[in-house]
């Protein structure tokens, strides 16, 4: 419904009041205990007392003289005009009914220069049928899906190379942007930008899902470049655990994973990802001594798959212990479980479960990432997820 107007918005004040008490609305479900967060929209304690007050007041209009500038709302990009618009080749045609095997498509750049892109945004085609994209920077060294088609949708079942077929679902290669409803665009602050080789090619990841009207997609990816050559370097790193299986009817089930970052870098945000029991995702420093530092705790909402972005960036050096922890819901109170006496385990669809913690980490500019992961001195062996493809 709209709620642009007075008039569109009064039949809607309990239902408003109720929500925002409860704080459902506006999304946010970071615990306010941890953390301070920039792009935080939570309500403070007095803004709820106002709305409440308006509702229990009868929702009175007030003075039409008082009343704001109509918003002027985007009508393209929420990000700057881009530098450049990367699209999709070929539309993918996405049936009425029935689960859909996550479909890629490889785009190339033809960069003959590298790039530092320090804005993008995600804009798929048929908004109602994406459940979720990646987008992957693939340089071209890199062997990844070599043999795929380039230029055309395919799917890693219509690979003919086995070891293709199974590495489509894992690569080294760097994320440029992570899309799922509720995200945000990225836009990093003057001095960071995400590297892309000349001749790099992006690869789309699509998981796209039915609702009983057949369409089609073709997703773009805008870009705005640095205007000049960063300081830092901007890369995605993750925290995931595919070895999760979550009992029938377990309505509070944990699942962890460490590991220790093997350089220095600056952490900027954190994107927890997981499906439909989805319950609380958390992030964590274990420090030396045992004690543990939350760094974020989220109440998961799957419908609202939010980025946190730290309103001071944190530095952490080499060795730092970080650990993410999924609680699951596969209980019959869970509205929103498809099925409460499955066994969940590690899958692409909705119906299956997913446990990664993704988070953005700064570095210097000069550093390639392959070296980012090279460890020195006596650090303990620990194994930190790199960005692998859900």
């Amino acid at each position: 419904m709209p709620l642009v107007t007075y008039e569109q918005t009064r039949p809607w004040a309990g239902a408003m009041a109720h929500a925002v008490e409860t704080k459902l609305m506006p999304p946010w479900f970071a615990d306010p205990r941890y953390g301070r967060f920039a792009n935080d929209v939570s309500l403070t304690s007095p803004q709820i007392a106002t709305m409440v007050a308006w509702v229990e007041a009868g929702a009175p209009a007030g003075d039409v003289h008082d009343a704001p500038l109509p918003r002027k709302w985007a009508g393209g990009w929420n990000i700057p005009q881009p530098d450049l618009v990367v699209k999709m080749s070929r539309p993918v045609q996405i049936p009425a009914q029935g689960e859909i095997e996550y479909t890629y498509e490889i785009v190339p750049t033809h960069f003959a220069e590298d790039r530092w892109v320090q804005m993008s945004e995600v804009r798929p085609g048929g908004p109602a049928h994406v459940h979720h994209a990646v987008v992957y920077i693939r340089p071209p060294d890199s062997q990844w899906l070599r043999h795929a088609p380039v230029g055309e949708p395919f799917t890693a079942s219509t690979l003919n190379d086995p070891l293709e077929r199974r590495e489509a679902h894992e690569t080294t290669s760097d994320l440029l942007l992570v899309y799922a409803p509720g995200s945000s665009p990225d836009r990093w602050p003057d001095g960071m930008a995400k590297f892309v080789p000349a001749g790099s090619d992006l690869v789309f990841q699509m998981h796209y899902t039915t609702n009983g009207a057949a369409d089609q997609d073709q997703t773009s990816i805008g870009l705005v470049f640095a205007k000049t050559p960063p300081k830092q370097r901007v890369i995605t790193l993750q925290l995931n655990n595919h070895a999760l299986i979550i009992p029938p009817g377990a309505d509070d089930f944990r699942v962890e994973v460490q590991g220790t970052l093997p350089n220095d870098a600056t952490l900027l945000s954190f994107f927890p990802h997981m499906h439909l029991r989805g319950k609380r995702f958390e992030y964590d420093i274990v420090h030396d001594d045992g004690s543990v530092e939350v760094l974020l705790r989220v109440n998961y909402h799957f419908h609202w798959q939010l980025s946190y972005r730290l309103a001071e960036p944190r530095m952490l050096k080499a060795g730092t212990r970080l650990r993410a922890i999924a609680w699951y819901d596969n209980s019959k109170n869970n509205p929103h479980n498809p099925d409460p006496e499955k066994t969940v385990t590690w899958g692409d669809q909705t119906s299956d479960e997913m446990m990664v913690g993704f988070f953005d980490v700064a570095v210097a500019a000069t550093m390639d990432k392959w070296k980012f992961f090279v460890r020195h001195g006596d650090l303990k062996q620990d194994v930190m997820q790199d960005a692998q493809q859900k």
